[in-house]
Parts: C-alpha cells; sequence; structure tokens
C-alpha cells in the first residue's frame, strides 16, 4: 500500500472543529471498443470519509476507514464499484469528515488528538475487457466544493443543508497532505454498517408542538429523513434514552453531547425540474444497483436513544425511519424462555451488545465518551462471543492495544484503547481494565480455538506484566488506589480506591497465570519459570493479607470473595472455606457487586452448590438486580444497578473528579449474566477450545418454565431444551455436532458422540 500513502491530499485553511470537505473528481471512461469489466476502489483517510460514486454510496461500510491507533496504524478499504459506473463522464466525491482522528472526542472533549487536519488518499483500478488498465487517483487536479455541512462531529451530531447536496460551487482545491500517515496501512477486517429498521412504535404531541417518537427499544443508531415531506423546514431531531416527567425527552445524561440534527430541508423544485435531473445514464454494466437518492442520514455521527423529539416540521408517517448501526457479526447465539422477565433479560443483554460493539467495545453510545474500555470490554466478552461471532472485532482491538502500548512509557495498557497518546501509569492506576491483555486472547482461544490469539499478544502480555511486577515490589502485590469493583452498590468512588486491592491483585494472579502457562506452550522455559515463581509469591502474598483462615476475605467484602474464588485461590480446603462464607454473606446481603465481580456472581453460587439461591438471585426484583431494571422499563442494561431510583427517579449523583452527571441506560458490563444462559441454563461450555469436544451441564430451575436455546461453534450447532412436565418429570434434549461430556442434573454421566439425545428425569 506505498502507492496509497504517497496520494494523501486534504484542503487549504486553518482547523475548524466539525468541518466537513466535499472533494471530486470527474474522470472519463471511453469505450473505445472495450467494456470495463471490473473497477475496484481503494481509499482511506487520517479522520472518517464516505465516498459516493455518481451519487450512489460506496460499499455498506460507515464511519470508514475506522478507528484505529492512528500513529501506528490505518485502515483501507476496497470496494467494486464497477456496477456503480457509467460510459463517458463519472464522478466521486469524497465527503471528509475529522471523526477520531481530530474531531472532538474523550470525556475531557479535546480536539486534535491525534493529528492537525483530515486527509483522504484514493486510488481506483479501472479494468477493460481487452486487459487495459488504467489507475484515477487522488492528485492536485481534486476540486473542493460547497459543503451541505455546517457541522459534523460524533457527540454533537450534524447540521445539514439538503439544498447544497449536490452543489456544483467550487470553493478551492486540494493540497498535499503533510501530516504523518502510519507505516502500516492494513485491510478493514470488520465493518460498522447499517443494520435493523427501528419502526417507530408510539407517537405523542406536546404542549408546544413538538413530537416524540418512541422507538420501542434503546440502540445505538441514525435517522434517515425522507425530504419529499418537507420544503424549506428546519427540523430538530434530539436523541435521548428516557422521558422527563412532561414527556419531552431527557437529556441530562448527555452531558456535552447535544446529540442533536439540525436539518435544513430544500425548498420544493418544480415537477419538470424534477424530471430533468433524473437524467438516464448508459451503465458500463448491467444489473446497477439502486439506492435510496436523496435520503438523508448521518455520515460521521450516531446516537444512542429510545425517543426522539422532533420540531420544526408536523410528523407525518414515513418522514422519519430510524436504523440500528453497530459492528456487523454473524449471530450464534439464541435463547428462549417462558419466563418473561428472563427472556426480556436475555434481550436486553443482546442489545446492549449490538449498541456498544460500534467500531471498539464502547461503554456506553449516547453520551461525550464512546471509548473502546478495556474493562467494559471484557468483562462482556464472553458472553457477547456466544451471542455473536465475534472473532474478527477482538483480533482487531488486540491489534491496536498492542501497537498503543508500545508508545506507553511503561508498557501498560490504559483504560481505553486504541490509546489516545503516550502515558505510563497514572495515579488511579485502572487494574481490572487494562487485564484484558490477557482475558481477551485467552478468551479467543477458548470460545473460537484461535491457536494463535495468546501467542501473538505473548510479547504484549510480557510487557504488561512486567510493570506489573515493578509496581508490586517486594510486597508482591500492587497496593494503590484504583477504581475496584466499579459502581458496586453502596460502594462510593473514593471507597473503592482505599478498598480494591483485593479486587484488583485478583488480576495481576489471573495474569501471571496465563503469561506462565503461554510461555511453557511457547518453550519460553526461563519465562516461564520467572512467571510461575512470581504467580506462587503473589497467590500467597494475596491469600496472606486479604484472606482468613476461617475464608473471611477482605472483612466479608462480597466482590472480594468473587475475584478471589475467580483468579486466586485454588481448589482445596481453603477454597471450600472462602465458597462457603461467599454463600453466606449472598444470603445475609443479597447481590452487591459492580462491574467485574458481577460476570461471576451466579457461576459461583452454582459451583457452591447453591444452584436454587442462584436463581433467588437472578429473579429477585428488587434493586440491586436485573429483574429491577427490566420492571422499570429497561430494554438495555443499565450502567449503575439504580440508574432509576425506587421513586422513578433518574440517579443523578456526580463523578466526584468531574462533577458530571453518570448514569447510562445503554451499558453492557452488567449484561455479561449472558454467559450464565449460555454456561449454566442451557449447559453448553466447550470441553477443548473452539468446541472441538463439548461440556454439557444444564442447570434447570421450574420456575423458568420451558427453555431452549443454542450457539453455533466452529464446529457445528450445538442445541440445549429442557422442560418440565405437568408430574414434575424434566425432560432434557441436547444435539451436539461433536464428542460431547454430558452431566445431568440428578448426577448422571454420560459421553455421546454427534447426534440428538433425550434425557428424563424423574421427581
Amino acid at each position: 500500500m506505498q502507492e496509497l500513502r504517497e496520494k494523501f491530499i486534504t484542503t487549504e485553511g486553518e482547523y475548524k472543529e466539525g468541518e466537513v470537505a466535499v472533494l471530486r473528481q470527474r474522470f472519463s471512461l471511453e469505450n473505445k471498443g472495450s467494456r470495463v469489466t471490473r473497477a475496484i476502489l481503494t481509499s482511506t483517510a487520517q479522520g472518517m470519509y464516505e465516498a459516493d460514486v455518481n451519487g450512489i454510496k460506496v460499499g455498506k461500510q460507515m464511519y470508514a476507514p475506522g478507528y484505529t491507533y492512528y500513529p501506528r496504524r490505518l485502515l483501507y478499504q476496497e470496494n467494486d464499484i464497477t456496477s456503480l459506473l457509467k460510459a463517458g463522464e463519472n464522478e466521486l466525491r469524497i465527503y471528509l469528515g475529522q471523526g477520531w482522528y481530530c474531531g472532538r472526542f474523550l470525556c475531557e472533549n479535546k480536539t486534535q488528538i491525534y493529528g492537525q487536519k483530515p486527509g483522504a488518499a484514493w486510488i481506483l483500478c479501472v479494468i477493460y475487457e481487452d486487459g487495459r488498465q488504467e489507475q484515477i487517483c487522488s492528485d492536485m487536479d481534486v476540486e473542493v466544493l460547497e459543503s451541505p455541512y455546517e457541522y459534523a462531529g460524533e457527540y454533537d451530531g450534524e447540521i445539514y443543508h439538503a439544498g447544497l447536496e449536490n452543489s456544483e460551487k467550487v470553493i478551492g482545491h486540494v493540497v498535499l497532505y503533510t501530516e504523518k500517515i502510519p507505516d502500516s496501512l492494513e485491510k478493514t477486517l470488520m465493518e460498522v454498517q447499517v443494520q435493523e429498521e427501528m419502526p417507530v412504535q408510539v407517537v405523542s404531541t406536546l404542549e408546544d408542538g413538538r413530537t416524540i417518537l418512541d422507538f420501542g427499544q434503546n440502540f445505538a443508531g441514525i435517522v434517515e429523513i425522507d425530504p419529499q415531506y418537507f420544503s424549506g423546514e428546519v427540523v430538530t431531531i434530539r436523541h435521548g434514552e428516557i422521558l422527563n416527567p412532561d414527556g419531552s425527552v431527557y437529556t441530562n445524561n448527555l452531558r456535552k453531547a447535544k446529540a442533536t440534527i439540525v436539518y435544513h430541508s430544500a425548498a420544493r423544485i418544480s415537477a419538470d425540474t424534477e424530471s430533468n435531473l433524473d437524467t438516464q445514464v448508459t451503465p458500463v454494466v448491467e444489473n446497477r444497483v439502486s439506492h435510496n437518492i436523496g435520503k438523508y442520514r448521518p455520515r460521521f455521527t450516531y446516537m444512542g436513544f429510545r425517543y426522539m423529539e422532533l420540531s420544526g416540521a408536523v410528523y407525518v408517517p414515513g418522514m422519519i425511519t430510524a436504523y440500528a448501526v453497530y459492528s456487523d457479526m454473524k449471530r450464534t447465539g439464541d435463547f428462549h424462555c417462558a419466563h418473561p422477565m428472563v427472556q426480556k433479560l436475555y434481550e436486553n443483554q443482546v442489545w446492549g451488545q449490538k449498541s456498544n460493539y460500534v467500531e471498539v467495545p464502547t461503554d456506553c453510545p449516547q453520551r461525550d465518551e464512546r471509548m473502546g474500555y478495556t474493562g467494559d470490554g471484557h468483562v462482556f466478552a464472553l458472553t457477547g462471543a456466544y451471542n455473536f461471532d465475534t472473532h474478527d472485532f477482538w483480533k482487531n482491538f488486540l491489534t491496536d492495544l498492542r501497537l498503543g502500548q508500545l508508545d506507553n512509557t511503561e508498557g501498560y495498557v490504559g483504560a481505553t484503547v486504541p490509546a489516545t497518546g503516550s502515558a505510563g501509569i497514572g495515579f488511579i492506576s485502572m487494574l481490572g481494565w487494562g487485564n484484558a491483555v490477557t482475558i481477551l486472547p485467552e478468551m479467543m482461544y477458548r470460545q473460537f480455538g484461535d491457536e494463535e490469539a495468546l501467542p501473538g499478544q505473548y510479547e504484549s502480555m510480557k510487557l504488561f506484566v512486567e510493570a506489573e511486577i515493578r509496581k508490586m515490589g517486594r510486597k508482591n502485590l500492587w497496593i494503590g488506589a484504583s477504581l475496584g469493583d466499579w459502581l458496586a452498590p453502596g460502594r462510593d468512588m473514593a471507597w473503592q480506591a482505599m478498598h480494591n486491592n483485593p479486587v484488583s491483585n485478583s488480576f495481576i494472579v489471573h495474569d501471571l497465570e496465563v503469561i506462565s502457562q503461554t510461555a511453557e506452550k511457547l518453550g519460553k522455559n526461563e519465562d516461564a519459570l520467572r512467571y510461575r515463581e512470581q504467580l506462587e509469591k503473589t497467590r500467597a502474598a494475596y491469600i496472606k493479607k486479604f484472606v482468613k483462615k476461617d475464608g473471611t476475605v477482605a472483612k466479608d467484602y462480597q466482590s472480594a470473595y468473587i475475584m478471589a474464588l475467580k483468579f486466586v485461590i485454588p481448589k482445596g480446603e481453603l477454597r471450600d472455606k472462602v465458597l462457603q462464607k461467599y454463600v453466606e454473606n449472598v444470603k445475609k446481603n443479597g447481590m452487591e457487586t459492580g462491574f467485574f465481580a458481577t460476570e461471576h456472581f451466579l457461576p459461583l453460587l452454582v459451583e457452591a452448590g447453591e444452584t436454587r439461591l442462584a436463581y433467588d438471585m437472578l429473579l429477585q426484583e428488587g434493586c440491586p438486580g436485573w429483574m429491577y431494571q427490566i420492571k422499570n422499563g429497561a430494554t438495555t442494561t443499565w450502567e449503575r444497578w439504580d440508574a432509576l431510583k425506587p421513586d422513578g427517579t433518574v440517579n443523578e449523583e456526580k463523578v466526584q473528579t468531574s462533577g458530571e452527571n453518570m448514569v447510562s441506560f445503554n451499558h453492557y458490563a452488567f449484561g455479561s449474566v449472558g454467559e450464565f444462559y449460555y454456561q449454566y441454563i442451557l449447559g453448553i461450555r466447550p470441553l477443548e477450545p473452539g468446541f472441538a469436544k463439548v461440556h454439557f451441564e444444564p442447570y434447570p430451575d421450574e420456575r423458568l418454565g420451558s427453555v431452549k436455546g443454542s450457539y453455533v461453534s466452529r464446529h457445528g450447532e450445538i442445541r440445549s431444551e429442557w422442560s418440565y412436565g405437568e408430574d414434575g418429570t424434566l425432560h432434557i434434549v441436547l444435539e451436539t455436532p461433536v464428542e460431547t461430556e454430558v452431566v445431568l442434573p440428578d448426577g448422571r454421566k454420560d459421553n455421546v458422540e454427534a447426534g440428538r439425545y433425550e434425557y428424563h428425569i424423574f421427581s
């Protein structure tokens, strides 16, 4: 891709936040007795871009070229545009926005994070029937047209003038782009695309004439505006997740994000003029694709919303359409249950994933954040890998994690990826976040059978673990401030910072376990010995400091029990004691977990032999609890258990360090309960990496009624089903494509080959 690197161009003038340039290149394709058989457009940008050929969008990708660690890696796209070309004159337009590269981004609302201005480059390779090839590249003859965009940015939205969308007015020419282009240009692995249409379910009108549209589902997406319903109006569309008591859209939790579309519609043109514009062209090849030309969709933003407030025009059905937007992934998981609230929770966590798998694993899609959080990402990763085939999504993310880490002065991985500049370990170490460096590749190996995931991340893991070892020193523990089990109920930020160590140090133990095992597999014997010795020292130091002989952990702190059991304490007498103390804690206090411990809360109760208690906790309707969210109308999982207080008001507690509102109704961390659905309710787990062999062990509960679901693994679809008869008999069905180890609720065990099997357990 060296040639593409040399073709970058940009516009003249100083940087202006929210500016969108329209670049036009005209070119002629003369038949000369030979037809065009193929035309490939290779394009990229430092910034965000969309390409149109003869007024038709190229490809399906949104927010191209994609968000990467720009100092070291940039993506490019290859699109076959043969069907978009016509004989004679053609026109390529590039809409060039600022995106993550230099637009406003981060909680701090910074601009020009990675560079000063956006730039674009492209090469169009045209292949003729007689074998001739022609290249049309971005060069100094490209024109800069008047832009229909007054503003475009991820957080605030877009201000668009429809009357200028086909403007022919040339306002300048391009200049050579002089900013550094990264050495690595790679083809896009995962595309964000427009997905489901979200039908309007309820329409209401406020006293002042504003129209409220309810799509019935919180999601990340965009609006589409049909211009045939407007003539000269200025339409303003605001987005929100919930409504205020007066029926208006609640926007306090957006913080500095406006999340608004302002659409200046064009004045109506006469039928004669409209007919003249619709001239016929001769396609180079047949089967030209059809598109909704003329309809407006945002190119440079998306919103997190359920409700939409329309002002400036009278609402008519059809004038506004909404679509979900997320990374394009194959659906692999399925779950159906007779218990409506349990089913709704499953659907909510799926929508949480769709809403937050937009280019990177974001924390939320609505406010001025939407960053690729490592902690939120890894706690939901296993659930997400059952819902969808996320292999390429994480492969892309881990590449940027690895590259950004190289510019960290201490070899550390921060809270968000792609990294936003060189840095070291700050006052808040964010242990539990950067540990995605070991957790994600381990998940990819076990879930997808990716043999390269751990070896490919080894040097990255090593940099991270060495930073941890330096911080631990002779104590063999890292005692310092961190966020702990973030948003555990009743534990504010100050408390977490002072009591985080049994949570944060559990991740270090896990890191040492993973890297020592990986070193052994790679034959790196010196490394393996070093990390195995450090593992034993750190595990012993952890147990000595945080675990009493009677099994009490960190003064009976529930999150500490969970993280110690998950990552630190091996099987044996002490583990049995800790499990028992954990069960006693849950029976006494209910659920008190935050972002990290919630993932393991129910599975550890099952391990302790308390399956009934696990279902009690799943089904309990008080706060904190999943069913509390369902009872309060949630359609995705919330950032905090009490995002809505029991009295129905919004929890607007401010973040102590910033004074900002922190309540999101679309965070997926607590949706990690989906792991329990697949692995325990359905009982589908890998016995060997990638499900080459399966372990099938469902844990039924009569309160759920009937249950069925499936997972499409690398080796085929695994189906699970169970139900209770009127006489209390439990009927279980397994369909498996591979050898499977079966463990039934009555203790029976079986080893079966691929096939369909039915089991009956009599009451």
